[in-house]
């Protein structure tokens, strides 16, 4: 299952796919948010912009994966739950660091027709991140386990669609990258307010998510916040 189509979440799955070659069941389902993922970007923010790439839908093709397109929540392997896309309901802004070329050229990029109809017509667009999902886990006995990918559309609307998408309402842990660095300390403390409402066991922010909110949360949340690295190991045990 892919996050979403930024390149620094999807950059080595062709060398995967190619390391894992006849190894991988024909016909295993490679999830994705929706044909958004498969568009071709340019990095438009801060520190440097230029191409970042689109997903090769070749390799997906030549591993004979099955593309399945999860714009609703969907059960995933029988035990997992992806979100399909995550509903702007709370006070968080989407921002838009990178926008989609619309069509497809030397064998990369997106398809108009199975875009949104809102969306068919352009030739570029602000990455709304309408195709970004999460992956959830109901933990036996403690609760949701919320990887919450980038949260490009808000952590606290992903862990609310987790909630509502699952039907379960206790949250164990929210684990991911917040995307919150480009924020000021209102709207980080506005972040944290909320993460204290829905009352997680755990908190884990990760890639994107920025200082400024660690040294907030650790405050506000004593006992709950923990510090991830490149090659750090949770168990979760039920």
């Amino acid at each position: 299952m892919l996050s979403h189509g930024h390149y620094d979440h999807f950059g080595g799955m062709a060398g995967f796919l190619r390391a894992a070659e006849g190894k991988l069941k024909p016909g295993t389902p490679f999830v994705v948010g929706g044909e958004e993922c498969f568009c071709a970007r340019q990095w438009t923010a801060p520190p440097l912009q230029g191409n970042f790439g689109g997903l090769d839908r070749s390799s997906i093709e030549a591993a004979r994966l099955t593309v399945v397109s999860a714009e609703q929540p969907a059960l995933i392997a029988d035990h997992a739950l992806t979100t399909g896309e995550v509903p702007t309901v709370s006070f968080e802004k989407v921002l838009s660091p990178s926008k989609m070329t619309v069509g497809v050229s030397g064998g990369f990029g997106c398809y108009p027709e199975k875009l949104p109809e809102d969306e068919r017509q352009a030739t570029t667009i602000p990455d709304k991140f309408r195709h970004e999902i999460a992956t959830v886990y109901n933990l036996k006995g403690r609760g949701l386990v919320v990887l919450t990918s980038c949260s490009h559309r808000g952590v606290i609307n992903v862990a609310q669609r987790a909630q509502a998408a699952s039907g379960v309402a206790k949250v164990h842990a929210v684990v991911g990258g917040f995307h919150l660095a480009p924020f000021n300390e209102d709207y980080l403390r506005q972040v944290v307010a909320s993460l204290k409402a829905i009352d997680p066991d755990y908190v884990v922010p990760m890639h994107c998510t920025g200082e400024p909110f660690w040294d907030i949360a650790r405050a506000e949340l004593p006992g709950k916040l923990l510090r991830a690295y490149t090659g750090t190991h949770f168990v979760f045990n039920a």
